[in-house]
């Protein structure tokens, strides 16, 4: 099925902050969405935490290409 709606993250230095806020998205009851996770290539261990979720069909990590 076609997500409906498409929930953009960007993720740039959020460790303390980011399970949380990942966990509130995948809980909600309408649940016809895709997570986007745009990596921003921050430089503690937010995408490392991200992954763990990668596992839930809804949540895609989108990394950005290093300039």
């Amino acid at each position: 099925m076609t997500p409906r709606i498409s929930v953009v993250m960007p993720v740039y230095n959020v460790e303390k902050f980011v399970k949380a806020a990942i966990e509130s998205v995948l809980h909600q009851t309408f649940d016809n969405f895709e997570l986007l996770i745009i990596d921003d290539r921050g430089d503690d261990r937010s995408i490392q935490i991200c992954k763990q979720f990668i596992g839930d069909p809804r949540v895609h990590i989108i990394r950005h290409a290093k300039n």
